[in-house]
């Protein structure tokens, strides 16, 4: 038999038979790690134990402590059993496909009736029996013809079509978890019991289409999460908690800052209260560029198609885009346009009305752009993914020796204006060239090496990002941790070479000859629908005091201290506060608990003795205590309170 050499990770490498298994490479090694092996890494692959290996190869046996490989075994290994489970159960339930996914996994089922929250009780309570059975695990290569005939004789339809979806000449294998058997790529566990029983938890059914396609039956998906252990799954499950308490959607009902509705899918009602937020915010923005150097401009909604065609934007984008048609006067060939989904390739029209010196850059022109960009419905959520949104987008236009500068000074001005929005620091990740991309590689070299170049002058370390680059050019993500360990990627600055060729850009250099400026594409908030909520949910609904739609209301106690109420409330007013006044019939702990609900930063509250001393009881939002202060002292605190971090 012919030998192969197997490498491990500490460098020494063994000969062993061609066609061992890593579970016979662990146990030569030792006892012990043959008991603790759950797969290796082969070649960089997860390979399962049974698994032969058929030539020189550098090879890893995982073990428990290795999270990421360990993680996924017990997820597909769930699934397994998860479905396994409910075909004991429930016989005649067809079993569909069950992948892995973030934190847990799905396995979709055709069974006429709903899975109900009972139902899911006895799937878990089965799954337990099924892992403390420590049922072994183990895999055979069929024929393509043998899986074809097992589906069949089985009346198992929704194998067969994945069968068949399998490329010819790629390995077939089933599993099996005890005597039930999957078409699966595996890799698996060795046996059930190595699951953790109690780290797992089934979440919730949903409709889901059999891979997708919308023209089958509707099919029924169960959702679970596992974990390592029992204290992993309780963190998880009190942070989607966390997370249901700051939900934008449901804060924004609460809060009554917009609505969503059916004739404008992924469009934002916003009302008054939600509207405050989002002129607040953008005055804030637009003063910010304006001591940034930026010139503010405003572009059209609606461009004709050969704009796109040139910019490159028809055929990279074309199917997130809402097309325009246009008979005008009853032409035989109606006029193609398109609402835009971007601002970049307007901006490049303002920059070439005219002739431009080398002494004109660089030029920071930004705009508060409204685009509109075709979202499958599947995706909106709330307005965080929207079809119709508003970016702080703006486009620097540099010569090549200026991109360092301009980096770096957007690196500062973006730092400063997180640390404002209550964030005091942020990752970066470089995105380099994806596969489908305009410009040549020679352009492409040059505009990542400027970028990295920049990034590091700046001061910025950077994690890559392979392949997720512009079509037009390496870009920076900036990605904020929010108050519950999740990332928002919102900033952006992309180095782009491409669009100032495609729509002819030039500048007079000081040779007197014409040269092509660079663009800087660069975002801050990214689109305000989606920072809003963002912030919402960063701060579950208590928005810093300057950005809070309602920021005070003053309540009266008795209706005798209404003519106090509303003095203070023009006091207030007076001093730059967004007050109002609740002279309602109704008991102070009524309106104290409805304000509380609709995250009213400050409830003053105003009986008699408050009306005789010329004071107001004063309740913070989140606040058990209360404290009297005077009327004057209040309306400076406040007022002090209500203005822009940018103002003081």
């Amino acid at each position: 038999m012919s030998q192969i050499s197997l490498t491990f990770p500490d460098g020494n490498a063994r000969d062993f038979d061609a066609g061992v298994t890593p579970a016979e490479v662990a146990e030569s090694i030792s006892k012990s790690l043959s008991k603790k092996a759950i797969s290796a890494t082969v070649n960089g692959a997860h390979w399962d134990l049974q698994w032969p290996i058929q030539s020189d190869a550098q090879i890893a046996i995982n073990t428990m402590a290795d999270d990421a490989p360990a993680l996924e075994l017990i997820r597909h290994d769930l699934a397994h059993i998860m479905a396994r489970a409910v075909q004991e159960i429930w016989p005649d339930v067809k079993v569909t496909i069950g992948p892995v996914r973030d934190n847990g996994w799905f396995y979709d089922f055709d069974r006429t009736e709903a899975f109900t929250p009972e139902d899911l009780g006895a799937i878990e309570k089965r799954m337990k029996e099924i892992i403390n059975a420590r049922d072994a695990v183990r895999t055979e290569l069929w024929t393509r013809d043998q899986v074809r005939q097992y589906y069949t004789d089985n009346n198992e339809p929704y194998k067969v079509e994945i069968l068949d979806k399998i490329p010819e000449g790629e390995d077939i294998r089933m599993y099996w978890h005890g005597d039930w058997m999957d078409l699966c790529r595996g890799p698996h566990l060795q046996h059930t019991g190595q699951v953790p029983a109690d780290a797992f938890k089934l979440m919730n059914v949903s409709a889901a289409y059999f891979l997708g396609d919308n023209t089958r039956p509707m099919l029924q998906r169960i959702y679970g999460v596992a974990f390592k252990n029992r204290d992993d799954l309780k963190q998880y499950l009190t942070f989607l908690e966390e997370a249901e308490k700051r939900d934008h959607r449901r804060l924004g009902r609460e809060m009554d800052l917009y609505h969503m509705q059916e004739e404008a899918p992924g469009q934002v009602f916003w009302h008054p209260n939600g509207w405050r937020i989002y002129t607040t915010l953008q005055d804030y923005m637009r003063r910010q560029q304006q001591r940034g150097g930026y010139v503010e401009v405003n572009t059209p909604q609606v461009v004709d198609r050969k704009l796109w065609e040139a910019s490159g934007h028809w055929e990279k984008y074309q199917e997130n885009m809402f097309i325009v048609e246009v008979d005008e006067d009853h032409a035989r060939e109606k006029a193609i346009n398109a609402l835009k989904p971007m601002n970049c390739p307007c901006h490049v029209q303002i920059f070439n009305q005219g002739l431009k010196s080398y002494r004109d850059l660089p030029l920071r022109m930004a705009e508060f752009g409204s685009c509109n960009r075709y979202e499958p419905s599947g995706a909106l959520h709330g307005i965080m993914r929207v079809r119709g949104f508003t970016q702080d987008d703006a486009h620097i236009f540099c010569r090549e020796d200026q991109i360092e500068d301009e980096t770096k000074r957007f690196i500062d001005f973006l730092s400063e204006i997180y640390r404002d929005l209550g964030f005091e620091s942020f990752k970066v990740k470089f995105s380099d060239r994806p596969d489908t991309r305009a410009g040549s590689d020679e352009v492409w070299d040059k505009s990542e090496a400027a970028l990295k170049s920049a990034t590091t002058a700046a001061g910025c370390e950077f994690e890559l990002n392979p392949g997720e680059g512009a079509f037009y050019g390496p870009k920076l993500e900036f990605v904020l941790t929010d108050a519950i360990g999740r990332d928002w990627q919102c900033g952006t600055l992309q180095v782009d070479f491409v669009l100032p060729e495609r729509l002819d850009a030039t500048y007079i250099g000081q040779d007197g000859a014409r040269h092509r400026p660079v663009m800087l594409h660069r975002a801050c908030l990214g689109s305000f629908e989606r920072f809003i909520g963002i912030l919402i949910e960063e701060h579950a609904g208590k928005l810093p005091f300057w950005l809070a739609p309602r920021q005070v209301v003053v309540a009266s106690i008795v209706s005798e201290a209404d003519d106090y109420v509303q003095e203070v409330v023009a006091e207030l007013i007076k001093a730059g506060v967004r007050a109002e006044a609740d002279i309602r019939n109704e008991k102070i702990n009524y309106k104290v608990r409805e304000h509380s609900v609709g995250k009213v930063p400050v409830i003053l509250a105003i009986g008699h003795r408050e009306v005789e001393e010329r004071t107001v009881t004063v309740r913070r939002l989140g606040e058990k205590q209360t404290s009297v202060t005077s009327l004057a002292e209040i309306v400076s605190s406040l007022g002090k309170e209500a203005t822009p971090p940018d103002l003081l």
